[in-house]
C-alpha cells in the first residue's frame, strides 16, 4: 500500500502552492492586484511568484479594486483565468458591480456563451487591531448572491485543495482567508490533490451537540469541544468549507444525531452566514432537535480598535463553551 507524504506547512504556504502548482500547469493563470508582485502582499502570501512567473503574469496594479476587477472579468470572458487579489476583504465592496451584477450573472444572461472563470481572494478577520475598516467579515454578502461561489478554509490543507478546486471551476468564486490564520501550521500533502467545492467536513466526531464553525470559527469551536469533554458533553464539529454550495446534507444528519446546534462565524449576525445554516438546520432537522438552534457571530457594531472591545465584538472559546453547556442543560 502506498503513502501519501505530507509535510507541516502554514496556511499562507499552502496558498502559495496552491497558486504555484496550478500557475505552471496552466498558461491562463495568472495573478492581479495591489502589491501582489515584488511586496507578495502585505502578508507575503504570494512572495516569490514574481520571480518564478514574471510581472506578465503577477501583476501589480494602481489602487482600484473596481478596475483591476473588471479587467479580470474581462480576462475571464475571453479564456484566461485570472486570481484577484483584495488586499482586504473590507474592499471587496468597491467590487459590487463587477462581481455581483457582472461576474455573476454573464453566464446565465448570455445562455452558457460565456463563462467568468476568476477567482477573488480576500481575506477576513477581527482581533489584529486593524480598527473597523480593515476588520470586517464580509462573506455574507457574495454568499447571498446567486452566479458565485464562496470559499471559507480553515486549514492549511483545506486551503490549498479548495484553491486549486477554485481555479479549475468554471465560475467566479469567493475566495475568503482569515488574516490571523496565515502563521497557522497543519499537515498538507506534497503530491497534487483536490477538494471538491461544496463539501462539508467533520473536523470532530460527537453525540451530544453540533458546532458549526466557518473559516477561524473552526479553531474556536474544535477548542470549545476540548472544555466540553471535560463536562462530559461529546461536541460534534462540522466546517462547511463553502457557503455557497452549502452541504446541507451534512448539516442537518449531524444536528439529527446530536438533536442540539450552535452555528458560529465571524461575519456580523444580522442576515449573516449564521441565520442561513440556521435555518437550514431548523427546518431539515426540526423533529430531533431538543433545544432551538443557537447562532453566535460578531456583535452588530464597527470592529473597534481598542485590543480590549475588539476581541469581545467575535465568538471564543470560552463563549462557545458557555452557550453549549447552557444548550445541554448544564448551568
Amino acid at each position: 500500500m502506498s503513502t501519501v507524504e505530507t509535510r507541516e506547512v502554514t496556511f499562507a504556504e499552502a496558498v502559495r502552492e496552491a497558486l504555484a502548482e496550478e500557475m505552471r500547469r496552466d498558461t491562463r493563470v495568472f495573478i492581479i492586484g495591489e502589491d501582489v508582485a515584488e511586496a507578495g502582499t502585505p502578508f507575503k502570501v504570494l512572495s516569490g511568484l514574481a520571480n518564478e512567473f514574471g510581472l506578465e503574469r503577477v501583476i501589480d496594479t494602481p489602487i482600484s479594486e473596481a478596475g483591476f476587477t473588471g479587467i479580470a472579468v474581462g480576462a475571464a470572458m475571453t479564456g484566461m483565468r485570472p486570481v484577484v487579489d483584495i488586499m482586504f476583504g473590507d474592499f471587496i465592496t468597491l467590487t459590487m458591480d463587477q462581481m455581483a451584477n457582472q461576474a455573476a450573472k454573464i453566464r446565465y444572461m448570455s445562455g452558457g456563451h460565456f463563462s467568468v472563470p476568476l477567482v477573488m481572494r480576500t481575506t477576513l478577520g477581527a482581533t489584529r487591531r486593524s480598527a473597523a475598516q480593515h476588520s470586517q467579515s464580509l462573506h455574507a454578502l457574495f454568499s447571498h448572491i446567486p452566479g458565485l461561489k464562496v470559499v471559507l478554509p480553515s486549514t492549511p490543507y483545506d486551503a490549498k485543495g479548495l484553491l486549486k478546486s477554485a481555479i479549475r471551476d468554471d465560475n467566479p468564486v469567493a475566495f475568503f482567508e482569515d488574516k490571523m490564520m496565515f502563521r497557522t501550521k497543519g499537515p498538507v500533502p506534497a503530491e497534487d490533490y483536490t477538494i471538491p467545492l461544496g463539501l462539508a467536513d467533520i473536523k470532530r466526531a460527537g453525540t451530544d451537540i453540533t458546532l458549526v464553525g466557518t473559516s477561524s470559527m473552526v479553531q474556536v469551536a474544535l477548542a470549545a469541544a476540548d472544555s466540553l469533554a471535560d463536562d462530559g458533553i461529546s461536541a460534534e464539529v462540522i466546517d462547511p468549507r463553502t457557503t455557497f454550495p452549502l452541504d446541507k446534507a451534512t448539516l442537518i444528519e449531524s444536528a439529527k444525531k446530536t438533536g442540539r446546534a450552535i452555528v458560529i462565524d465571524e461575519g456580523y449576525n444580522r442576515y449573516g452566514v449564521t441565520a442561513e445554516i440556521a435555518s437550514v438546520i431548523a427546518e431539515g432537522a426540526f423533529y430531533h432537535l431538543d433545544a432551538p438552534v443557537q447562532r453566535m457571530g460578531a456583535m452588530d457594531v464597527p470592529i473597534p480598535f481598542s485590543p480590549a472591545l475588539e476581541d469581545l465584538t467575535v465568538p471564543s472559546p470560552a463563549a462557545v463553551t458557555k452557550a453549549a453547556r447552557l444548550l445541554c442543560g448544564l448551568a
